[in-house]
């Protein structure tokens, strides 16, 4: 039986805290009103400002003059054009008052967002196994398991989250606006489909449906541990067939509704796909992270380097299999070259460069590199490196998914981002570990478990 230390449940919590206070203070600073955003723009120009005060003020007095030499109905014309002009303004200002309040929900969401598909990707893993009889993994169970204790207060903050969208506490799904939709005949088109009261239904009923095959996934598995039959094994593999059923659907609307409606005017057919790659992958790594983690303490002596090894070349696979999504996604797009299409990736090339492409390399190039060779996926401090190198690769592809929508050009990581990835770091480390503590380490009656104690090659 495994016993959460003091040392990490002190750690998961102080993570949580500061993470906490971070939040709080990144809404203090967020602008409130548009006085609030002309300060703070004001302040970024100051520099640039008086670098070219000298070039300013003979610009302002060759304007002055010619204004003096104006005629009455040039006076006229320039009064409409400043009136014009004042209105532009004050409408690219509350735009930017827009993004600047959803920094922080935009942080919120994308890291709550984050930790929660890495448990739903690891119960999906966990059923796979379970439907595919696979005779190397049972002795992963319980970590698999733990991991996907996550899943519901994840979850719950996720349907919080969607639902104070809901409620226009917040501005980062446009089509929940209705002075927007009023405008927008693309929009209006899909109110059938999005729309808020049909959203959070659709959301609710997808949570249920994972949190109950979560949950009698687990409860089976922990029968069977008492069982004097497999009664409990054969209920399980009927479960997670038709969980895997329920979550090929679910999983895909889910992206579209909590992932792709940022962008109502854009869709991909294959962006299901392509974030349950992303989630696959990163849940995998997880669970390597955590096995390799127990294994340092002292714990799970059952599982070995041929298990690390399975792992390792499964986030070698994922990875492959995520960089196909991502390239027939983009190459298709940009070649069609369809104005409605290829602005989704036009917006996060100009504005996002570094984060869009540098993801490439660290979910893709860097994990070929590392994992190719069959050697380095037995050698557990190289899969730490390249799971840590994955997950922060991912992490930034979240982060390219939901922030051009939700705060443009104005994004930059710091505190909001940086203390939304230590508030549910930390809690989700807690609930990990903490769910551990509550079943033994080995899925003892598991009928394939003597050969998955067994595993070499």
């Amino acid at each position: 039986m495994y016993t959460l230390s003091s040392k990490l449940k002190l750690t998961a919590i102080i993570f949580m805290i500061v993470g906490a206070i971070g939040l709080v203070i990144g809404f203090i600073q967020a602008p409130s009103n548009l006085d609030d955003v002309r300060e703070m723009m004001a302040a970024e120009e100051h520099h640039g400002e008086a670098s070219h005060s000298e070039a300013g003020e003979a610009n302002f007095a060759e304007a002055e003059h010619g204004m003096l030499l104006d005629d009455e109905p040039g006076r006229h014309a320039e009064e409409g054009h400043s009136t014009e002009a004042g209105a532009h303004d004050t409408e690219h200002l509350e735009h930017t008052l827009h993004q600047l309040q959803n920094k922080p929900w935009a942080a919120i969401y994308v890291a709550a967002f984050f930790f929660f598909m890495i448990s739903l990707g690891v119960l999906a893993f966990y059923a796979l196994q379970y439907a595919s009889q696979a005779g190397w993994s049972p002795v992963l169970f319980r970590v698999m398991e733990a991991i996907t204790a996550y899943l519901v207060p994840g979850g719950i903050i996720m349907f919080v989250l969607l639902a104070l969208s809901g409620f226009h506490l917040n501005h980062l799904f446009v089509w929940m606006d209705p002075e927007v939709v009023a405008h927008d005949e693309i929009i209006q088109n899909k109110t059938a489909y999005l729309n808020v009261p049909f959203f959070l239904i659709r959301a609710a009923i997808f949570l249920a449906g994972w949190f109950l095959f979560r949950h009698f996934l687990v409860r089976n598995s922990r029968r069977l541990d008492e069982a004097t039959d497999n009664y409990y094994f054969k209920k399980n593999f009927k479960l997670a067939a038709g969980f895997l059923v329920f979550f090929l659907i679910s999983e895909s609307i889910m992206s579209w509704d909590w992932i792709m409606s940022l962008d109502p005017h854009w869709f991909s057919t294959l962006f299901g796909w392509y974030v349950f790659s992303s989630m696959f992958v990163s849940g995998i790594t997880v669970i390597a992270l955590v096995s390799i983690y127990l294994k340092s303490r002292g714990y799970l002596t059952f599982v070995n380097n041929s298990h690390i090894h399975d792992l390792a070349k499964f986030m070698f696979g994922i990875s492959i299999f995520w960089t196909y999504l991502w390239f027939s996604q983009f190459m298709l797009i940009w070649y069609s070259n369809i104005p409605e299409e290829v602005v989704y990736f036009i917006s996060r090339i100009e504005n996002y460069g570094l984060p869009f492409f540098g993801m490439v390399v660290l979910n893709f190039v860097f994990p070929l590199l590392v994992l190719m060779n069959s050697d380095y996926k037995r050698v557990n401090w190289f899969v730490v490196m390249t799971g840590i190198v994955i997950l922060i690769g991912h992490y930034l592809d979240v982060f390219t998914m939901v922030m051009p929508a939700t705060v443009g050009e104005s994004w930059f990581i710091g505190i909001p981002e940086i203390s939304a990835v230590l508030f549910f770091g930390g809690l989700f480390t807690f609930v990990v570990f903490n769910a551990l503590t509550k079943a033994p380490l080995l899925a003892k009656r598991n009928p394939f478990i003597k050969e998955s104690e067994h595993f070499h090659y």
